[in-house]
């Protein structure tokens, strides 16, 4: 091999230049802006976001306490069940409850249906990971290279479909609601479509391609084990309603942040006697009770609420739009205040500095 040597540069050559080129770029030599930061724009920044935070932070809050909403318990109410669940060789026994309550004034708009569970955690890594996108888009995958193990498969080989721990905790009470009107028991008509984000309708969630839905997924696969019916039978009356494209499963798969929240489960529809929403009176929910909460300490509720344009009955929002104005409103009348004092001061040294010169000058002379 040959040695390699550094060419040095030889007597009376002239040496290359390191300096960059003579460009406005690299010169920096570009047109630029630098603000000038005065008291005057400062404090009016501060000022201005201030006010801007407080206004929209107020309006958020009065919109928010203006949402129409009530809120019942019904964990206790239905704890027979509850006990009859907590013994899983029951989970094919059907428990039935009922829970009165009395609406004083008219909630009228449009009314939504919650179910709301408190106590449970939702985002525990290995429960958020625990899921198969590409099966929800209704793919052929080998599910055993995802996450969903525990509940990927069972002894025997079979695959579940859904798989995963999300999709097997899905929350599955049925809820009915009564109006009772002049001695008489009027079913509130419920719309149980709707619901989820057209995103996840259209985009995130598929059925198998097939002529028939039960076919596609009764070959080869079984409903995941707390599950009382396969996927193709979560709404036997409305067929786009079904497999992976259910609302109710869709809702369920998209988890919470927090331990108690709670997910949109019907709408009022508004015909007949709820044309302008629900009239006051007598109301009774008919639930069928299947979901366990008793083992880790949690409760469920069920919702009704109306909405506004700034969402419902969430004030989170308001309040953090009236700490930020606050904070920013307070910093600006403190930048005042420490202007005003190093201003009397240097106001104090500069009369000095005048005071001291003048009697330099007078005993010069």
């Amino acid at each position: 091999m040959k040695n390699k040597t550094n060419v040095l540069p030889r007597e009376g050559e002239a040496q290359p230049s390191r300096c960059p080129d003579n460009t406005a770029f690299k010169q920096q030599r570009l047109p630029a802006w630098k603000p000038q930061l005065t008291i005057a724009s400062v404090l009016s920044s501060f000022f201005l976001t201030g006010a801007f935070c407080l206004t929209v932070g107020v309006c958020l809050v009065l919109s928010a306490n203006s949402v129409r909403e009530i809120q019942i318990d019904y964990s206790d109410k239905c704890s027979d069940c509850s006990k009859l669940r907590e013994n899983s060789s029951n989970w094919n026994k059907e428990c039935h409850c009922s829970v009165n309550f009395t609406l004083k004034e008219n909630i009228l708009g449009d009314v939504f249906m919650y179910y709301g569970l408190q106590n449970f955690y939702q985002n525990h890594r290995r429960y958020v990971i625990s899921r198969s996108d590409a099966q929800l888009l209704g793919r052929n995958v080998n599910i055993q290279r995802s996450y969903c193990a525990p509940f990927s498969t069972y002894r025997n080989g079979t695959p579940m479909a859904p798989c995963g721990a999300i999709a097997n905790s899905i929350f599955n009470d049925t809820i009915n609601l009564f109006y009772n009107h002049n001695s008489s028991v009027i079913q509130v008509p419920l719309l149980k479509t709707g619901n989820s984000w057209w995103t996840d309708k259209n985009v995130k969630f598929r059925n198998p391609e097939s002529y028939n839905l039960s076919s596609a997924f009764a070959a080869g696969t079984a409903r995941p084990p707390y599950w009382q019916k396969p996927v193709y039978l979560l709404d036997e009356e409305d067929e786009r309603n079904n497999g992976y494209l259910n609302d109710d499963f869709i809702i369920w798969m998209r988890v919470s942040a927090f331990a108690t929240f709670r997910n949109l489960y019907r709408r009022v529809r508004r015909v007949r006697h709820f044309t302008e929403g629900l009239p006051a009176g007598n109301y009774t929910f008919h639930i069928s009770y299947n979901f366990p909460v008793t083992r880790f300490k949690g409760r469920k509720h069920v919702i009704l609420s109306t909405v506004v344009w700034s969402g419902g009955s969430n004030p989170f929002l308001g309040i953090a739009y009236l700490v930020s104005g606050t904070a920013a409103t307070l910093t600006g009348f403190v930048i005042t205040g420490i202007h005003l004092k190093l201003r009397k001061k240097k106001t104090y040294f500069q009369r000095r500095c005048e005071s001291c010169f003048i009697c330099l000058q007078r005993s010069l002379h």
